[in-house]
């Protein structure tokens, strides 16, 4: 169990990040949970009444610095320690490169990549100060391969995965693991799709993402897990 620690959530408001903070208040930790819009509160409500009842929750830009310092010192403040940080947070937009405007660009980057780089930077001091943390960031699958008219997304993930593979040789001295979940096809609202349509019965569901985020953080001290690959059987994909 990891009951007493806390965990700082992004991309909580629905979804795969819902459903991780679910599964991790249920392991007994503490939860702030971020979201981009006033949804986020409504999902707080929801866990307060299922009896969760450690659970802050923040409207927030994740590519905002200061927005982001402050989430993470008021949860150290409220908690005693930031033990756990998911990265969920994520969009994503797939046309023909000459499509892509330089602002979809830049927002991509910004909540994909900045967003992971903010909060990772922001909880690092304190985690080696406590000589103890876990940081996961949920990529995907396509930041080992590439496919067409995923350009922009495909290179947000490439950057997340070599940044946090630098992060885990920097950390572990400090007895902070990180590492990534990369998933494929998903049943999520993910690109502005619907949770739950038929086309997508066979895909992976939001609790197999959750069970494997669960997994890394109750993962014993001594162990590392660098990258978990979950992808549907009725995926086809390249094998790297």
């Amino acid at each position: 169990m990891l009951t007493g620690q806390s965990a700082i959530i992004t991309g909580a408001s629905r979804g795969i990040g819902k459903e991780i903070a679910k599964q991790l208040a249920n392991e007994g930790v503490k939860l702030s949970i971020l979201g981009s819009s006033d949804q986020i509160h409504k999902t707080k409500e929801e866990l307060h009444a299922e009896g969760y009842e450690d659970v802050l929750s923040f409207q927030v830009d994740v590519a905002k610095e200061k927005a982001v310092e402050e989430v993470v010192q008021a949860t150290n403040n409220a908690y005693g320690s930031v033990d756990i940080l998911v990265n969920n947070a994520g969009i994503g937009l797939f046309k023909p490169v000459e499509d892509v405007t330089v602002e979809e660009w830049r927002k991509t980057f910004d909540v994909n990549v900045q967003g992971v780089f903010l909060f990772t930077k922001a909880v690092v001091p304190i985690m080696k100060k406590a000589k103890f943390g876990t940081i996961i960031t949920i990529s995907s699958d396509v930041a080992r391969y590439t496919i067409p008219n995923g350009a922009l997304y495909t290179a947000t993930k490439y950057a997340v995965q070599g940044f946090m593979g630098a992060i885990s040789q920097e950390v572990r001295e400090h007895g902070i693991r990180v590492g990534t979940v990369n998933p494929g096809m998903v049943d999520t609202y993910f690109a502005d799709s619907k949770q739950g349509d038929p086309s997508k019965k066979d895909w992976l569901k939001v609790k197999d993402i959750a069970n494997a985020v669960t997994y890394m953080a109750r993962a014993p001290k001594h162990m590392m897990i660098d990258e978990l690959h979950l992808h549907p059987f009725a995926q086809d994909y390249p094998r790297t």
